[in-house]
């Protein structure tokens, strides 16, 4: 299928493009590793590279956005 098909129907039924989907689970593999890690063991910018986040900042303000609070306080906890 065409490129302009694939975000029509991504569009249509999960109401995301296919790199905001994509995003999402990238964020919800980064949140299952700091979840899991410790504080000593793993840094939020090993894990977020890891899962191809190359900017931080960007990086942050969607973990932000998508779980309520920033990456270094879900390592913390």
């Amino acid at each position: 299928i065409s490129s302009r098909s694939l975000q029509t129907s991504f569009r249509t039924h999960l109401d995301l493009t296919p790199l905001d989907y994509l995003r999402r689970i990238r964020l919800d593999r980064v949140r299952e590793e700091l979840r899991a890690g410790h504080v000593d063991d793993i840094t939020v910018a090993e894990v977020a590279r890891r899962w191809g986040f190359a900017h931080l900042g960007r990086f942050a303000a969607h973990y932000a956005e998508r779980f309520g609070e920033l990456p270094r306080h879900t390592l913390a906890d």
